[in-house]
């Protein structure tokens, strides 16, 4: 009786760190597309720069929207820096505020790529005691 208690609770334990990795995918998924985000913003703002006065461009406006647009100041760009709040930068430190925010985001990435793999490696470990238990 003891073993099917003892197995049971494993089968728990094995569903919650399933729903932990299950968490974690969802938090690498949205990191990664901020990450792509950022880099094409990297992408256009170093296009910006190369850009002759007065050009027409199409601004993506997100979800698959656009507006036609004059830059009429071809030396900055507005850059959200944090809590709602937006500074104009130059083109150089705009970059290197983007750039800023990927490394930040690559690292978040690294560390939960660790905790899956430690998760990853826990569950594996409470799956072969619950496999061994239920063989005895």
């Amino acid at each position: 009786m003891a073993n099917d208690e003892e197995l049971q609770r494993y089968m728990i334990q094995i569903e919650q760190y399933k729903e932990q990795i299950s968490n974690l995918e969802m938090q690498m998924n949205y990191i990664q597309s901020a990450v792509a985000e950022y880099n094409r913003a990297k992408v256009t703002v170093e296009n910006l720069e190369k850009l002759e006065k007065e050009t027409e461009m199409i601004i993506p406006l997100g979800g698959g929207a656009f507006i036609d647009a004059k830059p009429t100041n071809s030396s900055k760009v507005l850059v959200d820096i944090g809590s709602g709040y937006i500074t104009e930068k130059n083109y150089e430190d705009a970059v290197k505020k983007i750039n800023e925010r990927i490394e930040m985001l690559e690292k978040t990435q690294e560390r939960v790529q660790s905790m899956m793999q430690q998760i990853e490696k826990e569950a594996t470990e409470i799956s072969q005691k619950a496999q061994k238990l239920a063989n005895e």
